[in-house]
């Protein structure tokens, strides 16, 4: 089949909607429910993110995707116990392609909400089973075993999107896109992503460890996908904060930055204790717990509003609880998908415990930026290359 009807573009007056091969057959298959236009172009983009990240880093690889940018993404690290109980995987059955889409659905769980899930290996059972309880618009993956494809087809009353992907398919060398009913063409983006970008260090800290490759990897891959301007913030393995489509780069910095803020704070003992009634809904404790670290006061205690979620009043996480917390957040990666402008993107990612930089180099102002990485002792490297993504 080379020709599929959608029911609709973006928006619902966005009619008629399709999706088409103009030279051979679609490269993917649905086995369950029907695509739109936006679940195709998540898919399709989240598809390529984990692909790239299986083969930069010979783990399975999961991205979590929501319009068109991802919400988070990781590889096949295992999961600390810490991290199994923010992530409410206490219990699960933890294979590798499952742990990589914990990973990356934990990222940002409030903006994972909805997600389009990409997978690079078989989606097996115990991942099957992540997704049926996470609320999710459909699934991407180059193949399915029985019992997950079965455990698939019961979610959304039958109708959540499962799409095989063949995993042989290379895009043609040139795409176009029409804007305004104008035809805009350029080569694809298939720039090889790999540690011997890396080597171009001008710090004077030139050390970058294995898992810092590996993690700086991981951020240049998703920014390759994340809509411009992109910051990505990296541990572990995985995507902690994703700045995306921001005019400024300081404010895809500070975005970014406070997503992997809230990540780490997810792990302080006050939330992880954090008395919750039996009944209340995953995506309405996730709401809850974001609430509780960023405007957790006096004045809501007062109004009560912690009742509906919690048994008993908790007491709040102060601001110098957070500071003295978000100390003890060390080693992570930052990647841009273009230069740094300014020192204060580096000032603002040490505050989140930025160790390591990649980023792409060739601004006037490259000297301000080292000096200010030297001054805290960041770890940075130059890759010449720039990730721009619209």
């Amino acid at each position: 089949m080379n020709e599929m009807a959608l029911k609709y573009g973006c928006n619902p007056n966005q009619k008629p909607a399709r999706v088409f091969m103009k030279e051979g057959e679609l490269p993917f298959q649905v086995l369950n429910g029907k695509p739109g236009y936006i679940n195709l172009m998540d898919a399709l983009n989240s598809w390529q993110l984990v692909r790239e990240l299986r083969e930069a880093t010979g783990l399975p690889a999961a991205a979590s995707f929501k319009h068109v940018s991802p919400a988070g993404a990781a590889v096949a690290v295992p999961l600390s116990e810490t991290l199994q109980q923010i992530y409410f995987v206490e219990g699960v059955e933890l294979t590798p392609m499952a742990t990589a889409y914990i990973r990356a659905r934990g990222a940002d769980r409030m903006s994972s909400y909805g997600d389009f899930a990409a997978l690079s290996d078989e989606c097996d059972a115990a991942t099957a089973l992540y997704l049926s309880r996470e609320v999710s618009d459909g699934v991407i993956a180059p193949s399915y075993s029985p019992e997950a494809l079965e455990i698939l087809k019961k979610k959304r009353k039958g109708n959540y999107l499962v799409l095989a992907m063949d995993p042989a398919y290379e895009p043609a060398a040139i795409e176009t896109k029409d804007i305004f009913g104008i035809t805009l063409e350029q080569g694809h983006n298939n720039i090889k992503l790999d540690a011997s970008l890396l080597q171009n260090i001008p710090t004077q800290n030139k050390e970058i460890p294995e898992a810092a490759v590996r993690d700086l990897l991981i951020s240049l891959i998703t920014l390759k996908y994340t809509q411009s301007n992109s910051v990505c913030y990296a541990k572990d393995g995985q995507a902690i904060g994703i700045g995306a489509g921001q005019q400024s780069r300081v404010h895809c910095t500070r975005l970014a930055g406070n997503k992997a803020d809230v990540w780490f704070l997810r792990q302080n003992p006050k939330v992880l204790n954090l008395p919750f009634k039996k009944d209340i809904r995953r995506p309405d404790r996730d709401n809850a717990i974001d609430v509780y670290i960023s405007e957790f006061s006096d004045d809501v205690l007062r109004d009560g509003a912690w009742q509906q979620v919690f048994t008993e009043r908790p007491e709040p996480l102060t601001a110098e609880e957070k500071k003295e917390w978000l100390t003890h957040l060390t080693d992570v990666s930052l990647g841009s998908d273009a230069f740094f402008p300014f020192g204060d993107n580096i000032e603002r990612a040490v505050r989140s415990g930025v160790r390591y930089v990649a980023q792409a180099g060739g601004s006037i102002r490259d000297d301000n930026v080292i000096e200010t990485c030297d001054r805290y002792g960041v770890a940075m490297a130059l890759t010449g290359v720039r990730l721009f993504h619209h």
